[in-house]
């Protein structure tokens, strides 16, 4: 079965993440068919709402660190990863339909960037969420440090961010970052509850409700976006010249013994 799969219930595309042995990390392989997949969501007239979902023991565990490190420390190659990465987020919110995110256990980095470019959030109460890319000297730099602010406030922002800290779900209902939240065995029915509510309504209205409610929420999402790979290339090249100046020290007291 492919990485990334479809299902269409009714009206309902659900586009689900399938790299269950690898906890549904988010490489180039992923991304690009989970950016086709969103696409083709988005274009076909019959599809009024999008759920978003992960196969396996959990949603998603963000990005994959491997591909991640490779491209970080080839110059030049950030700006490619990052855009494969940010335009899965853009699709969700850019399509004229809603995106339900369903999420059980797992949601950090990356794949909470993702989530954010989703309209409504759904959780297990298992779940843990959050953006830890501080603690590895860089940014979260798919949209998350420009679109969380947005959903939970400027300054629960700054500190879910700024301390790298996980939170679990209640706290993350209690924030709003999540809509709501349930049992683990209840999660398929409230999901298919809300996108109920949801296409009770004329699909239209919803979908340009949905187009304003953005714009006026991000009115400047592209400087931002740009500002968040800017930074996140200074925090590169800063950890590159540390790394570049540790070794030369390290080198050093072995050439003076020569």
């Amino acid at each position: 079965m492919s990485i990334v799969f479809t299902e269409d219930r009714g009206a309902v595309r659900h586009v689900v993440l399938n790299r269950p042995e690898k906890r549904n990390a988010m490489n180039q392989e992923l991304l690009l068919a989970l950016g086709r997949a969103l696409r083709e969501a988005a274009a076909e007239t019959s599809v009024h709402c999008v759920v978003l979902r992960g196969e396996g023991p959990v949603f998603s565990a963000g990005v994959d660190l491997g591909e991640l490190a490779a491209s970080a420390g080839t110059p030049g190659m950030l700006r490619p990863f990052r855009q494969v990465f940010l335009d899965c987020a853009n699709i969700c919110e850019e399509m004229a339909k809603p995106v339900v995110c369903q999420i059980h256990r797992t949601c950090v980095g990356g794949a909470l960037e993702v989530a954010l470019g989703c309209d409504l959030r759904v959780a297990s109460s298992d779940a843990q969420l959050g953006l830890p890319e501080v603690k590895f000297g860089i940014i979260p730099d798919v949209g998350g440090s420009t679109r969380l602010p947005a959903v939970v406030g400027l300054g629960r922002a700054k500190e879910l961010i700024m301390t790298a800290r996980t939170i679990d779900a209640a706290e993350a209902e209690r924030i709003g970052l999540l809509n709501r939240v349930v049992a683990p065995e209840d999660l398929e029915q409230a999901t298919q509850q809300l996108v109920d509510e949801l296409l009770a309504n004329s699909h239209v209205a919803v979908g340009r409700a949905k187009r304003v409610i953005d714009a006026s929420a991000r009115p400047a999402l592209a400087q931002t976006l740009e500002m968040e790979v800017a930074v996140q290339e200074y925090c590169v090249a800063v950890a590159r010249e540390a790394g570049r100046e540790a070794a030369e020290a390290e080198a050093q007291p072995a050439t003076l013994a020569g």
